[in-house]
């Protein structure tokens, strides 16, 4: 059996810091933790960020 590594690096996304957005047609808002593992679905995150609370808006 061959063992093949899927590891590719994560594309950097330049984050803008704001205070205050506004989005239309919002379906649900989920606040959660970014954590390393886990049983539920996970959004892809960089490692830095891990620990900080973030807010899944689902559109």
């Amino acid at each position: 059996m061959y063992g093949i590594s899927i590891r590719y690096p994560m594309k950097k996304i330049p984050i803008s810091v704001q205070s205050h957005f506004e989005v239309d047609g919002v379906y649900g808002v989920i606040v959660r933790k970014v954590t390393k593992f886990g049983n539920s679905a996970k959004v892809d995150c960089p490692k830095e960020y891990l620990g900080r609370t973030v807010y899944l808006v689902i559109v």
